[in-house]
Order: structure tokens, then sequence, then C-alpha cells
């Protein structure tokens, strides 16, 4: 280390009623049993001749405040099954390890994250996780692991990865990062560009340049979180993708374009050796801002995967199956002639009666309710609360 299961849906169809229990089970971090299968195998699920391994690096910071109550800063959203019955970090470093290896995958955390997240990955020891002093953005978290990178491997190519998306199917995921390691040779800066499946405000987009060779393109331009009226157009032309989130590079490379480009992250500060100086001083930047929208040596690999980076309570409708009600139930509850609900309970039964396209949240001592439509702007709210502001009392205020 450096430092600076839920039971089987039950329908009634003449009270309509769907109910779900024991998400408790699947809170639990699971033991080698989990992912111990993919250990045994010497090629971890893909050959080793195809194409040499990257390192994998896991960015597991973060509260994940859009998932409150059920995320809070001692457990939080990479920590929860939100995509799987399994942790969601669980599911994103089985998919690492199959693309790097166990010894060549790295967690970016901060220290109070370490102890559970090494009780949910047995397979990892105290050498995989990188332990952020502060937290500083992926500019700096990823510049900081590409640092320890090429100390050990000077042309090692690195793979950027969050530990809260969900990404199926495995072999695709696979493919298209071996595609992407390959290209990362030539000294351009990758990211995995996903083909929009609806016009989604919530994803950053990237239009698409000149194709280098298949499934690879130049990226003519970065767009952040557009209008929605933008974002039916960029689905219509066909010619811009969502920004995932996952990048590939080599790790020199981006050091020298963070050197070039991103003068908020003081890498002079990392290459003395002083972590806790570089934390200190670099300002909190995002690597897509700092680096990726200001190099101009900078691609795109088409992803052929499914993915969901899981932004909020609505997301569960993509990533767990609604039952025949188009209800997504996790935990002791039920939902009587209502449909298109998420419904996730630890604290104890949530019964939903002639209700529609509501989230309704009871964990921690705390009850969360709102729409479906209204689901992401719960990161709002959740800083009010921290705020300790009473949102009634505020709107009353203004009336």
């Amino acid at each position: 280390m450096r430092v600076a299961g839920t039971l089987p849906r039950r329908t009634h169809a003449s009270a309509r009623i769907s109910e779900r229990s024991h998400l408790g089970a699947a809170l639990v971090p699971r033991t080698n049993a989990a992912v111990q299968p993919i250990l045994g195998a010497c090629e971890y699920g893909h050959p080793v001749s195809q194409f040499q391994r990257p390192f994998a690096v896991v960015l597991a910071g973060g509260v994940g405040s859009r998932f409150w109550p059920a995320s809070r800063p001692e457990r939080p959203k990479q920590l929860l099954p939100l995509g799987s019955d399994r942790p969601l970090i669980v599911d994103t470093v089985e998919r690492a390890i199959h693309l790097a290896g166990p010894a060549r995958t790295l967690i970016v955390t901060g220290n109070h994250l370490v102890e559970p997240f090494r009780d949910a990955l047995p397979e990892l020891t105290s050498d995989s996780f990188l332990v952020e002093p502060r937290p500083r953005g992926t500019g700096p978290a990823l510049a900081w692991a590409a640092h320890e990178i090429v100390r050990r491997e000077p042309q090692a190519v690195m793979v950027s990865l969050h530990a809260d998306h969900v990404i199926e199917p495995l072999d695709d995921f696979l493919d298209t990062l071996r595609r992407g390691v390959a290209a990362a040779r030539g000294e351009r800066l990758f990211c995995l560009g996903i083909v929009p499946s609806r016009p989604e405000t919530g994803y950053g987009y990237v239009r698409l340049g000149n194709e280098i060779e298949p499934g690879v393109y130049e990226a003519a331009e970065f767009v952040e979180k557009p209008s929605l009226e933008k974002a039916r157009a960029y689905l219509d032309s066909g010619g811009y993708v969502w920004n995932s989130g996952i990048f590939v590079w080599r790790a020199v490379d981006l050091l020298e374009a963070v050197r070039r480009h991103a003068p908020e992250i003081r890498l002079d500060l990392l290459e003395a050796g002083d972590v806790s100086g570089f934390f200190e001083r670099s300002e909190p930047i995002a690597v897509d801002v700092g680096v990726m929208e200001r190099s101009e040596r900078v691609g795109v690999v088409a992803a052929s995967f499914r993915w969901d980076d899981v932004g909020g309570w609505n997301a569960l409708h993509r990533t767990r199956r609604p039952d025949g009600e188009d209800n997504v139930i996790l935990g002791p509850g039920s939902v009587v002639e209502g449909s298109g609900n998420v419904v996730w309970s630890e604290d104890g039964d949530v019964t939903l009666f002639r209700v529609r396209d509501l989230v309704v949240v009871h964990s921690g001592g705390h009850t969360f309710v709102t729409t479906r439509d209204a689901a992401p702007e719960m990161k709002r709210i959740f800083d009010r609360l921290e705020k300790g502001e009473n949102e009634t009392v505020d709107r009353r205020a203004r009336s």
C-alpha cells in the first residue's frame, strides 16, 4: 500500500403485488468464492499472447451522494449491489483482473475505504492500493497512478476504470480494450466511446473525427452535459458518442500531457518525491478537463459493450431487472397495484399502494421518497441536508 442476494420475485396476479426481500445478504461483501475462479485460470479469461497486459487503475473514491441514504461516507456507492447481487467494486475489480491480472490492478481510494475494500476484495494485497492523502479529482489521482506505474514499468499501458460502472458482457469489454491497448502504443490518449441509446443530458459526449483504423477515431471535440435539444441532435447525427470515463494510454504519455497541458497538477512535486505536497498544492480537476479537452493527441475507441455509469436511483431500472409490473424491488418490500417504481429497503418492510414511477429508499434510519423524474437532482438535496438546511422551511420562506 502506498499512502501520502435476493429471493425470487413472487407475483400474485389477482392483486398485482410485487415483492422482493433479503437485500441485506447482498450488502455483505463476498468472500473468495465470488471471484476465486478467475484467479485459477492463468489467462484470466483472455489469451495472454494476444496483447501485452496493461495496468488497470480503478478509481474508487467518492461518496456517491446521488444514492443517499443507502450510500454514506462509511459505505459509499461502490460497496452497494447496484448492478448485480454483488457490490459494484467487486464486479469492477473482477473485470480489471481479467484484463490485467491481480498484480497489475491498482485501486486509488481514500484511507477510510481501504479496509472495507480489502474485505470485499480478498484477492488483492496491500500493494494494490494507492491511498490519496486528500481527494483532488481524477486529474491528480491518475497522474499519481501513472507516476507509480512508470516507476515499475516505464513503457506500460494504463487503463483507467471507475469502480461504479455497470459493464457487460465481459468478452466485449476485453475485446474493446484489446483494441485500445494496441492503439495506445501510438502515443495518443484514448477514451472509450459508447454509442448513445437515448438523448441523455447527464453524460459528456465526444464528437468523432477521422477514423484512424476500424473502430478507432480521432476525437474532434469534447462536449460537457448538453441540453435535451442538443442531446437529441447528437443522437440523430450518429457522429457523437458518450464519454464513458474509461481511458487507455501509456502512463508516460499521460504524464507528458499533464506536463504540457495541466499546470493545475503539480507534477514537479510528484517527481521530487513529495506526494503529500503534490496532493496539497494540486488543484482539484478532472482528467477530462485538464488533459483530454486540451491535448491535440486524443482519440476514441468505439466500445462494443453495454455500459451504464449508474448515476442515480433511476438507473436501477436499467441495471436491475424489473418485474412483470415494471417495478424494481431490492430488499423487503412490495408494490400493490402500482408500476414503474424503484424500492430499496434495508431497515424493514416497505409497501407501496397504487402509485407509479416513485423512488422509495429506506436505509440507515432514513426514508427518502421522490419521483423517478426528480431522482437525478438527489445530489442537490443531499448537499442541502449536509448543511442542515430544511427544504420545506426554505420553500415556505420564499413563498
